[in-house]
């Protein structure tokens, strides 16, 4: 219901706006046509004053006419410099208009997705204390209940932890710390923890050793760990998800591939920005919130670096990142 009231609202201030800038532009040609009327009637009235048998009759008849088409011509040039200024405010707006309004839309998705992210872990925490507080288990069943409410609660770090820094990294309040880390470590320590995650699920690791890079290491396994959970979401469970990580001369490359669906080629710049999801939330079936894709846009714009999707064969997605080292 609330969907269907911000689509009408949405079509009646279209709408205004439409009706308004033709309104504009119809005033705008209704004042040229006026007073270029007007300018050739005083015109007229000038040549009627004038003596037929005035020596100077051809030069002020010339006068005339030349002064006319100069007010034509002043007519006109204001009336290109107005329209052009009517159009350029009108292009600005409909795209300041469009853009608040699909921030809106997607800052909407972002909370329907936050709360279900909130709410899912929150509830199984929930039911996994209470079957150990109102029933004896045996020892394993006990610490699979105990894992899974581990793992739940990361979940909720993980989320906490996005929207934190990407209310600190947007502000510009956060700062990084720079030091030099064993990149090579870092990445084979993500990658090993996502596989005792999810034992499930086929984790390679492809990582050169003696990489050293400056930088924090909270923030490079934020990267790291938004890449490949973002790999995990978006492929089957049996197919194989990648970790890449060796060094070119002066660059540093990050490789997450998975065997997934892909993405067609007008959303992979999209998916970079905040808030923004393939879908929507009714439909989508990977959960997310559209923050860490952005984290790791913001988090190599910070670095002096590049990140980027390419399609991945037979199926699936390669997300690069490239540092670059000294």
């Amino acid at each position: 219901m609330m969907n269907l009231f911000s689509k009408h609202k949405l079509a009646v201030l279209t709408s205004v706006y439409w009706v308004m800038l033709l309104y504009m532009l119809t005033a705008l040609l209704w004042w040229f046509i006026a007073l270029n009327h007007q300018n050739k009637i005083m015109a007229e009235l000038r040549m009627q004053d004038l003596q037929q048998d005035d020596p100077q009759y051809a030069i002020k008849e010339k006068g005339i006419i030349v002064e006319k088409d100069r007010k034509t011509a002043q007519f006109i040039g204001e009336g290109t410099i107005f329209l052009a200024l009517i159009l350029i405010g009108a292009v600005f707006v409909y795209r300041a208009t469009r853009r608040q309004l699909r921030l809106s839309h997607q800052q909407q998705n972002f909370m329907m997705a936050v709360t279900h992210e909130l709410k899912t872990p929150i509830a199984i925490t929930r039911l996994n204390l209470e079957t150990l507080i109102k029933r004896k288990l045996e020892l394993d069943k006990q610490e699979r209940l105990i894992n899974n409410t581990i793992q739940e609660t990361d979940r909720l770090n993980v989320l906490c932890n996005n929207i934190l820094l990407a209310s600190q990294l947007d502000s510009g309040s956060y700062h990084i710390t720079k030091q030099e880390i064993d990149l090579s470590k870092l990445i084979a320590g993500c990658a090993a923890d996502f596989q005792t995650r999810f034992p499930k699920r086929k984790i390679v690791t492809e990582v050169q050793e003696g990489i050293y890079f400056q930088s924090e290491e909270l923030i490079l396994q934020m990267l790291a760990n938004n890449l490949i959970d973002n790999a995990l979401k978006y492929s089957p469970n049996g197919s194989e998800v990648t970790v890449a990580l060796k060094k070119e001369n002066k660059r540093i490359l990050l490789q997450v591939s998975d065997e997934g669906e892909g993405m067609p080629d007008d959303e992979k710049r999209k998916i970079f920005h905040k808030f923004y999801r393939i879908g929507n939330e009714n439909t989508r079936k990977a959960k997310g919130t559209g923050l860490g894709l952005y984290l790791c846009r913001k988090i190599m714009e910070d670095h002096k670096g590049k990140i980027s999707v390419m399609d991945n064969l037979p199926s699936g997605s390669i997300f690069t990142a490239i540092f670059h080292s000294s």
